[in-house]
């Protein structure tokens, strides 16, 4: 018998019983979907993560404290953490020649007010080189100066959704007073839009001077006089020279520190492109994590195609006593039930990709952000197991059925 002729047996027996086929079906169907929404979301992700860091600015570099481990949380020793002294010492041309502008960042929430409207944010507390590191500068009024910082001048910048929040109708904030932690500060410049969506939302903070943030917002100082930072952004002069400028700035801040030959760095330097990477990475193995719960419905549903084939073996019976009792071989047998296997498995696949399609349109509708596509790998993959899945898990009835005795099977009831 033809392997056509078996597809047109198989989608016949199918098509007698359609919500059982359904049924069978829907383990792959889910699996499916599945796999190929949350691979493409994951891409998705990777491809949104990378632009947000690319987005930050040229030739970075990144200063946190404490030493990042693979296998827990950074390790920092007691007191130690990045300060203003490490600002400075970093910021020295003699010492990082290789560093073009150092901007530290000392970040906490508030709530921000302007007459009735009010909003919760991040305050983020910077220097004057902050918009040049970040490439991110004021659309209108000014970025606010060294002398501001040096006299913890109460001024501020607004992002565009802070702006959006609290002059809903569009006014001009310049010269306006706003009122953070119940502190009054005038808004002196707004920055442009840089993007972002929900907890990365770029433009959902207000800039203020380093020591405003640090001596009048949030106090800053620690048991041994030193005002901490948060992090620190620098900016190579030259590209080809990063490697040379992070062995310098080891060097600097491990003097800065106090370390001896013998002790592990306290702080951890990364480059933009290693920040990337982590982040993708991070996103991969989740994707890939998330892509192999779901391909357990895939065996779920193969699982069902092997119970539906077993009781349609034992209600075909005579069927089979009768075909083989005309001249139809084992082989012949087998390859019948085995066809109706896979053909379940490809129906669901198909199904089930029809419905990760329209997961991903549906998902990538929900987010300006976030633009998802169809990952061709993924649909090979799911396509593939789950026909590979119908095959496996319908071979144990089709020969079972194969192996049925014609006399025996035509006298079954």
């Amino acid at each position: 018998m033809s392997l056509a002729e078996n597809v047109r047996l198989a989608l016949t027996a199918l098509r007698a019983n359609k919500l059982r086929a359904f049924l069978t079906m829907l383990g792959i169907i889910i699996g499916v979907a599945a796999v190929i929404t949350l691979i493409s979301v994951g891409q998705g992700v990777e491809v949104f993560v990378a632009e947000q860091f690319q987005g930050l600015g040229n030739n970075l570099l990144f200063v946190f404290p404490g030493e990042l481990r693979p296998d827990g949380p950074p390790r920092q020793r007691r007191g130690a953490g990045l300060t203003n002294d490490d600002v400075a010492a970093l910021s020295d041309p003699l010492l990082t020649p290789d560093l073009l502008r150092v901007a530290p960042e000392y970040s906490r929430t508030a709530v921000v007010t302007h007459g009735r409207y009010e909003a919760r944010t991040f305050i983020s507390g910077t220097t004057a080189d902050f918009p040049d590191i970040r490439n991110f500068y004021p659309v209108a009024g000014r970025f606010f100066d060294s002398q501001d910082d040096a006299g913890t001048a109460r001024v501020a910048v607004l992002g565009q959704t802070v702006y959006e929040e609290l002059f809903p109708n569009g006014e001009p904030p310049l010269g306006e007073t706003i009122k953070i932690n119940g502190s009054n500060f005038e808004v002196i410049g707004l920055m442009e839009e840089k993007g972002g969506s929900g907890f990365n939302d770029q433009d959902d903070l207000v800039l203020v001077p380093l020591s405003t943030a640090q001596r009048r917002l949030f106090p800053a100082r620690r048991s041994d006089g030193k005002m901490r930072v948060d992090f620190i952004y620098t900016q190579v002069a030259d590209e080809e020279r990063q490697e040379a400028a992070i062995v310098q700035m080891e060097l600097v801040l491990r003097d800065s520190h106090g370390l001896s030959f013998d002790e592990d760095n306290d702080f951890t330097v990364l480059s933009q492109a290693e920040v990337i990477s982590a982040f993708v990475q991070v996103t991969s193995v989740l994707t890939t994590f998330l892509a192999v719960i779901a391909g357990i419905s895939l065996i779920v549903g193969g699982i069902g195609i092997m119970n539906i084939m077993l009781v349609s073996v034992t209600e075909r019976t005579r069927e089979i006593g009768l075909r083989k009792a005309v001249g139809a071989k084992q082989g012949d047998i087998l390859m019948q039930f085995l066809t109706e296997a896979v053909t379940l498995g490809l129906a669901g696949g198909l199904i089930g990709l029809l419905l990760g399609i329209a997961g991903i349109v549906i998902i990538g509708s929900l987010s300006e952000n976030l633009r998802t596509a169809l990952a061709w790998e993924s649909v090979v993959l799911a396509i593939g197991f789950s026909g590979a899945a119908g095959l496996f898990f319908g071979l144990y009835p089709a020969r079972r059925a194969a192996r049925l005795n014609p006399i025996d099977a035509l006298r079954y009831e």
